[in-house]
């Protein structure tokens, strides 16, 4: 019996190195870690004061710091982890953030306090790490349902924390809540301490195999549609708020709260299942994708009710799901036969140009001509990535 689970362990697509605990625990560790990297950003406005810029007038620039140096050190900290070990670079990424919010914590000037930002950044990257950490241990369907559970991971994340920061605010200030939240990542590297190193899953060929099965999927598809998403998806996050005040005069903070959650709510509801159902052709669900991205937020621009906010916001969701999930199963068509380090840390670059990319013309057209602006830029976009994505499932 023993023997005959050796052979079935030997021919497995993938290793039982990480079983279902052991990605349970991972999402759990880059859920703590991404608390206060996603919860206290929005509270800049509250924190600037108290270093010296009095009317929070650096807080556009500084929301983004942490977002382009991470962009930056990602590829060199993939092709370290694929030199030196997954596991080790995942815990410096971990430590790097405690460090990092420690200093943020008891910086008491502005200059320090960007300077904890920095490091944030380019200490951080726990997306790149730990993505990169899951594509040596897993491969295939196995590896795709990880990496759609990252993202239900970051989505929590991103509904969560600002609810705590919130709550924490009258008793601790947003400010030293980064001393508070520099517990969590050090106690997810604890975590990871406990988990294995990874190794690349190996299969014997088989004769019934053939040559395309191994065929790696394009980067140069993925990296641009991961552009594209994220440009098109973040572009109307920054002045979210300002619209629905503007349409919707007197509503509360926590509707308008609830209504910028909804689509990563959807995502939680629904990750699983449309992993399922489009595993075999992420290509058209990540076209059908991009088209509900781009049908949601053409949505807000008439949008002048709580119900008709409520449907453009769900409308998104949907499209939100799709994409995300289905640019998971990409990732990991073209994770295979690569080194997955050095890849992630791409895909993280790439990803964070398109969020520096969608801050940057959702300022500049919110300046020009307002708060829907940047929805519809973010409806053009949708439409013509969503083009692309047909347009190369034809070519194949």
């Amino acid at each position: 019996m023993s023997t005959a689970a050796a052979e079935r362990t030997l021919t497995a697509p993938a290793p039982a190195g990480l079983d279902r605990r052991q990605v349970h625990a991972i999402a759990a560790c880059y859920f703590v870690a991404s608390f206060a990297a996603l919860g206290l950003p929005p509270f800049l406005t509250r924190i600037l004061p108290g270093l010296g810029d009095q009317d929070g007038s650096w807080a556009g620039v500084l929301y983004i710091v942490p977002t382009v140096f991470s962009g930056l050190g990602a590829p060199l900290w993939g092709r370290l982890a694929d030199r030196y070990g997954r596991k080790r670079l995942l815990l410096r990424a971990q430590l790097g953030l405690t460090v990092s919010f420690l200093i943020a914590g008891w910086a008491d000037s502005l200059p320090a306090f960007t300077v904890a930002l920095v490091l944030q950044g380019f200490l951080g990257g726990t997306f790149a790490a730990t993505n990169g950490y899951l594509a040596a241990a897993l491969e295939g369907p196995r590896l795709s349902r990880a990496l759609t559970l990252m993202q239900g991971s970051a989505r929590a994340s991103l509904v969560a924390a600002p609810i705590l920061v919130g709550a924490l605010s009258p008793w601790i200030s947003p400010h030293r809540q980064y001393l508070v939240m520099a517990v969590l990542p050090l106690l997810a590297a604890g975590l990871l301490a406990l988990l294995p190193e990874p190794s690349r899953p190996v299969r014997p060929a088989t004769a019934a195999e053939q040559p395309a099965d191994v065929v790696p999927g394009s980067l140069k598809l993925l990296y641009t549609v991961e552009f594209a998403f994220v440009f098109s998806t973040i572009v109307s996050f920054p002045y979210l708020v300002a619209m629905v005040e503007q349409k919707l005069p007197g509503v509360s903070g926590t509707v308008t709260g609830l209504l910028f959650a909804l689509p990563h709510l959807c995502y939680l509801v629904a990750a699983g299942r449309v992993h399922t159902r489009f595993l075999e052709r992420p290509r058209t669900g990540l076209a059908i994708g991009f088209a509900f991205v781009a049908l949601g937020l053409a949505a807000h621009g008439p949008a002048d009710s709580l119900l008709t906010f409520t449907l453009a916001r769900l409308l998104l969701g949907v499209g939100l799901t799709l994409g995300l999930v289905c640019l998971s199963v990409l990732a990991a068509e073209a994770c295979r036969g690569r080194a997955p380090g050095r890849m992630f840390g791409s895909l993280e670059f790439v990803s964070k140009g398109g969020a520096v990319a969608a801050g940057v013309v959702a300022a500049l057209v919110n300046s020009a001509f307002g708060p829907t602006a940047p929805v519809l830029t973010g409806t053009v976009a949708a439409l013509a990535a969503a083009s692309l994505v047909l347009l190369s499932r034809r070519s194949n």
